[in-house]
């Protein structure tokens, strides 16, 4: 990976750190979820990069991203996304999105779609407030203070527990982005967010919808958003959760890839 470039973006008076696969080709973000960071996709990026500029930001409060005291709702990390697109000078990117950044990746694409070529939403937080609620009353962030005093070895360890058929290489990838999480990254998931539908039937941009059969998104809602959205693209993905990249990660990159190409590869000139 040592071809691969750091760096950093100043936007909205923070920093962005970001890896870049680089060359002239169309480029794509992927954002991650909470608790990941840019390096979270290395494996999807590695399958990408012959075809596209993977750019892989650490959403702030994450990775070597700066971390404020606050700003950590869907609308400021959307804002991060779009001065990052701005300060690159980049041509329309395609957007990919996992979780929380599936719904920030969503938010970009309503208010700012002048910016974006196309849209990938891989089990994005759309989810009802009462779940809001349930997932902001949880011990999720009690689990990461505790998680925070552990070490690396510990933490890689306990995501062997808990996933025994993911490689090591990716459990240690997530162990390290899951330690360099602060806690106030967690402010994003204070109720409300952005009303998931409204984004949805505004988006005018060729989008696609990624979904586990044992995720968050179900396919009622899928089906609901195509109503919605004619332009919607959907696909399930069979014996996948809400980490849909990395139950079937094969899978994922032949649908997202599939899905890229037919919206093109080359930069409009």
């Amino acid at each position: 990976m040592t071809y691969w470039n750091t760096a950093v973006c100043e936007t909205n008076g923070i920093n962005i750190h970001y890896t870049r696969t680089g060359g002239n080709k169309l480029p794509l973000i992927l954002l991650h979820g909470l608790m990941a960071n840019g390096l979270s996709w290395t494996n999807l990026a590695h399958v990408l990069e012959k075809e596209y500029d993977v750019i892989m930001p650490d959403a702030r409060g994450h990775g070597n991203s700066s971390v404020p005291d606050f700003g950590y709702r869907y609308e400021d990390h959307a804002n991060d996304v779009a001065g990052l697109i701005n300060a690159l000078k980049l041509p329309p990117p395609i957007l990919l999105g996992h979780s929380m950044g599936g719904m920030t990746a969503a938010v970009v694409a309503c208010h700012k779609p002048n910016l974006l070529r196309g849209l990938v939403l891989a089990e994005p937080t759309f989810l009802s407030p009462k779940f809001q609620r349930e997932v902001r009353d949880s011990d999720v962030a009690d689990q990461h203070r505790r998680t925070l005093n552990m070490s690396l070895d510990e933490v890689v360890a306990d995501a062997r527990n808990r996933h025994p058929n993911r490689a090591a290489e990716t459990l240690e990838l997530f162990a390290r982005a899951r330690l360099q999480t602060s806690m106030a990254a967690f402010d994003v998931l204070t109720p409300l967010n952005p009303d998931y539908k409204m984004l949805v039937s505004a988006i005018d941009v060729p989008s696609l919808i990624v979904f586990g059969d044992k995720g968050v998104v179900s396919s009622v809602i899928a089906k609901e958003l195509q109503h919605l959205n004619p332009r919607l693209q959907a696909e399930q993905i069979r014996e996948a959760g809400h980490s849909v990249h990395l139950d079937q990660p094969e899978r994922f990159a032949a649908v997202v890839g599939s899905f890229m190409r037919s919206i093109g590869t080359v930069i409009d000139p």
